[in-house]
């Protein structure tokens, strides 16, 4: 059972605690537990009971959990709640914006089941009967169940990723050729993915019944002949408006997609940018820039420890950043405010720095940049008093709190934010979870805008569930200048791997080394910051 998995029954354990008023202190342990798992791909499969219970937020009662589901598969406690509990109710508390308690109150007072009736209670206006909820809090459920199921069927990119490469090597092997390849949106690497396609040459049929499908996810086979093979390939990756947007082509059996692109007289465009947007009118004047490489990066920016919400030591978090080769980490543990996320108070600001400066001793000539991921408050301004903001070398300046602010109080905040001297980098703009939340309502181009006049960075969130700021604002950001930092909310260690999903959409919205706020050394990074500070 893979760490995302755990921290999800965790964390259904805890919300079923909730609902049936169990042991509030029991609750709340298992559900910090399912927090910081969630926030980490650290993994726990083959740990024994006693290794489980040294990781940094687990303990002894969490690890025998732990232990449990990955040698049974179940957790007994988990069962013991579900058996009592219509699957309807349970269905409801994924519904964002209504917790166990309130879920309780549907079930227990109005006896709603399920989705589908408590979205029929919306319409009938019977929420706003209820203690604690009213006509602004019902028709905010509404909209939340609209979006829960209009997401039903959809993957984020990364969870499907591999199984999708998986199944292609399988291919191969089993059909004995190299002509088969991802396409569509799994090709384009698109964020969010509704089905895996295939497309395989081979003159006979083909079928994936007999390799398991773990992650119930649609697969779509496309069999063509060999002779046709990069023409249907070309074909099927691209969406309809790329294609309409093309020349006409007489090519009938081509060697290549860049023999495609050279008979429609056009630079050649990769997978990633075939979204029909403008890149063809690009490709038409050989403009298309040479797209950002993971490799390029050099530094890895907006990053969490133990001192916050984080699961590894700041020292393991450094090693293993010098370890894979890049040449300085930014720490980002967050600002006091974040009291959910044990936020640091001015005391703990200045002992990470004094470990910091210890380390940085230590590790020379790799580098810790001295950060943190300040609160944007709800008026605007940024967490701690200017004495404490001034000794850090940047500022991730990011909302947590507070979402449901309208397009233009949400924008007029960010953008105070963006006009405090000490922000460096705004952090995860709109604050979305993919396939879970959409974001706050914000004027992009104010933002950028503001960003532009102020030479604050825009930070790409690597996070696949984030990958905020959205890849199709990217090209406005380029056209004012405003550079992107490609950062991993890293949570532990191995989270810094998420660099290649944000790499993979920095390239969707053709994000350049050059406009890559951390593809800059060492040196330029230190100059940079000490640049800005003055």
């Amino acid at each position: 059972m893979e760490t995302e998995e755990i921290a999800k029954t965790l964390n259904l354990t805890a919300q079923l605690m909730e609902l049936h008023n169990a042991n509030p202190f029991k609750t709340k342990t298992i559900a910090n537990a399912a927090y910081r798992l969630k926030k980490s791909s650290i993994d726990l499969s083959g740990k024994s009971k006693e290794e489980l219970e040294k990781i940094e937020g687990i303990g002894k009662s969490i690890a025998q959990k732990i232990y449990e589901l990955q040698t049974t598969g179940e957790l007994a406690e988990l069962n013991e709640s579900l058996a009592i509990t219509p699957i309807g109710v349970v269905e409801m508390m994924g519904i964002k914006g209504i917790g166990p308690k309130k879920v309780g109150q549907l079930w227990r007072e109005l006896e709603i089941e399920s989705i589908g009736e408590l979205l029929y209670a919306c319409n009938e206006n019977r929420l706003i009967t209820l203690k604690g909820f009213g006509a602004k809090t019902q028709e905010q459920v509404k909209k939340q169940i609209e979006f829960y199921q209009s997401n039903i069927g959809k993957f984020h990119y990364a969870s499907v990723e591999e199984f999708a490469l998986k199944l292609v090597d399988l291919l191969k092997k089993k059909y004995g050729t190299e002509l088969v390849s991802l396409t569509g949106a799994m090709r384009r690497k698109c964020e969010i993915i509704e089905k895996i396609e295939i497309i395989i040459a081979h003159e006979g049929a083909v079928n994936v019944d007999e390799i398991e499908n773990r992650r119930n996810v649609k697969v779509e086979l496309i069999n063509c002949t060999p002779a046709d093979f990069y023409k249907t390939l070309f074909e099927t990756t691209a969406t309809s408006t790329h294609l309409e947007k093309l020349p006409t082509s007489n090519i009938q059996h081509p060697i290549s997609e860049i023999e495609i692109y050279e008979g429609l007289n056009l630079q050649y465009i990769e997978p990633e940018l075939r979204e029909g947007l403008n890149e063809v009118a690009l490709a038409k004047e050989n403009k298309i820039p040479k797209l950002i490489e993971l490799s390029n990066l050099r530094g890895i920016l907006h990053n969490h420890s133990t001192y916050s919400d984080g699961m590894n030591t700041l020292k393991v978090m450094a090693e293993y950043c010098k370890e894979l080769g890049y040449e300085y980490l930014g720490i980002c543990d967050h600002s006091q405010s974040a009291f959910y996320a044990e936020g640091l108070k001015p005391d703990r600001v200045f002992d990470q720095h004094y470990e910091i400066d210890e380390l940085n001793k230590k590790l020379a000539p790799f580098k810790i940049f001295k950060g943190i991921e300040s609160d944007i408050l709800n008026d605007g301004s940024l967490d701690y008093e200017e004495d404490i903001l001034k000794t850090f070398d940047f500022i991730v300046a990011s909302v947590h709190s507070n979402l449901k602010m309208d397009e233009e109080k949400a924008t007029a905040r960010l953008i105070k934010a963006i006009e405090n001297p000490y922000t460096t980098i705004l952090g995860h703009p709109t604050g979305r979870l993919l396939l879970s939340r959409p974001g706050y309502p914000i004027n992009h181009k104010k933002v950028i805008d503001a960003c532009a006049a102020n030479n604050v960075v825009l930070e790409l969130n690597a996070h696949p569930y984030r990958l905020d700021v959205d890849w199709r604002w990217i090209h406005y950001c380029l056209e004012k200048g405003v550079m992107i930092s490609i950062n991993p909310d890293a949570h532990e260690k191995e989270g810094y791997h998420d660099m290649y999903y944000g790499t993979c959409v920095a390239r969707k919205g053709m994000l350049t080394k050059e406009m890559c706020f951390n593809t800059k050394s060492l040196s330029e990074m230190e100059s940079y910051f000490n640049n800005r500070k003055k």
